[in-house]
């Protein structure tokens, strides 16, 4: 079984920023992280929707955050300045052939058509060569 990540409103997030929550998913109205819970919820047009970093899921968590508990951003420092390598001269080469430019081959059908597989009419699985459905135990012609 093959995992594929989802496309989620979470995706478009981006990280450490702080975002309005009714501007990347309306709804009800929700609370605070750091309210507590007897606290009534706020519009989503009164929190801050955080992505933050974790160590071991790349996606990162959000949470959600009214004004007065809106945590601090760093802002991340600026990157040190690059020294220029210096150019090398160009090196004589043996060889002086010149490619041919490639081109991309064209894609040949199958010459196997696939016939449709047989599936149960009780469990909508499909079934084995056998014809025996292995959820239901119906055989199927």
């Amino acid at each position: 079984m093959k995992i594929v990540a989802s496309a989620d409103w979470r995706d478009a997030v981006p990280f450490e920023t702080p975002v309005v929550v009714a501007d990347v998913v309306p709804g009800d109205p929700a609370r605070c992280v750091a309210c507590r819970t007897e606290a009534d919820p706020h519009p989503r047009t009164q929190l801050w929707a955080v992505k933050h970093r974790h160590p071991k899921h790349h996606d990162g968590f959000i949470r959600f955050y009214c004004a007065d508990h809106l945590p601090a951003m760093e802002l991340p420092d600026a990157p040190a300045p690059v020294a220029a390598k210096p150019k090398r001269a160009p090196r004589a080469s043996s060889r002086t052939a010149v490619r041919p430019e490639r081109t991309p081959e064209v894609r040949r059908s199958s010459s196997v058509d696939e016939a449709p597989r047989a599936m149960c009419p009780e469990c909508f699985v499909e079934v084995s060569a056998t014809g025996i459905c292995g959820m239901c135990g119906l055989t199927v012609a």
